[in-house]
């Protein structure tokens, strides 16, 4: 994966806060045990920044399965631009959560 493309929010760290997400990307990677993540998601997140991943990650499938949009907002409780912007990820055929779910999905699903 090529880590030179950068997330447009995380753009302006400082080089603590780049050190800071380095160690935790170095932490998930290293952290392969599912109750152990569990544990360390319990640490980490509150109960709100959980339900947040949860609905993304929901959105993400809803999206890769070609629910309308405007279906996903009323069912999900989400902007439409929130959306639009997971759909955008979901069109870029090289993203990371394209190919996720395309080899979740064994592929015969197609945005």
């Amino acid at each position: 994966m090529d880590t030179s493309k950068k997330n447009n929010a995380l753009e302006n760290r400082t080089s603590e806060e780049q050190k800071a997400f380095d160690d935790i990307i170095s932490v998930f990677c290293s952290t392969a045990d599912e109750e152990e993540m569990r544990a360390l998601f319990d640490d980490l997140f509150t109960a709100s920044e959980v339900k947040d991943l949860i609905t993304r990650w929901l959105l993400m499938d809803d999206l890769y399965k070609g629910k309308p949009q405007r279906e996903i907002a009323e069912a999900r409780k989400l902007s439409l631009c929130k959306i639009t912007r997971g759909s955008k990820m979901l069109k870029k055929e090289d993203g990371f959560m394209h190919r996720l779910l395309s080899s979740r999905y064994d592929d015969h699903i197609h945005i």
